[in-house]
C-alpha cells in the first residue's frame, strides 16, 4: 500500500531554514509527481510545492524564491528544502502523491517558525 511518511520538522526562529523529507514506498516513485501541502489552523490545506515525473516543478506563490521540492529516485524520497522562513510558514506539511487517480497523503510534519 502506498506510504509516505514525512521527517525534518520542527521550531525554526524567522529567517531560518530547514529541510522536509518525505520517504515514499508501496508504488513506483518514479512514476508519479510528488508534492507538498500545508495547513494552518483555521486555514485550508494549500500546495506547497509540486515536482511532476520529468522534474518539472510548481510552487505556490507564498513560497516562491524561499523553497526548493527535488527528489531522489533512488531513495524514493522528496525533499523540501525551506529557507528564509516567515510566522506565516507555521503549519503542517503534508507530503502527497496522486496514485491511480487517488490522493495519498503522509501524517504531518509541524513547522513552528517562532522567536
Amino acid at each position: 500500500q502506498v506510504q509516505l511518511v514525512e521527517s525534518g520538522g520542527g521550531l525554526v526562529q524567522p529567517g531560518g531554514s530547514l529541510r522536509l523529507l518525505c520517504a515514499a514506498s508501496g508504488f513506483t516513485f518514479s512514476s508519479y509527481a510528488m508534492g507538498w501541502y500545508r495547513q494552518a489552523p483555521g486555514k485550508e490545506r494549500e500546495l506547497v510545492a509540486r515536482i511532476r515525473v520529468n522534474g518539472f516543478t510548481e510552487y505556490g506563490d507564498s513560497v516562491k524564491g524561499r523553497f526548493t521540492i527535488s527528489k531522489d529516485k533512488v531513495k524514493n524520497t522528496v525533499y523540501l528544502q525551506m529557507s528564509d522562513l516567515k510566522p506565516e510558514d507555521t503549519a503542517i506539511y503534508y507530503c502527497h502523491a496522486h496514485v491511480l487517480y487517488r490522493d495519498f497523503f503522509g501524517q504531518g510534519t509541524q513547522v513552528t517558525v517562532s522567536s
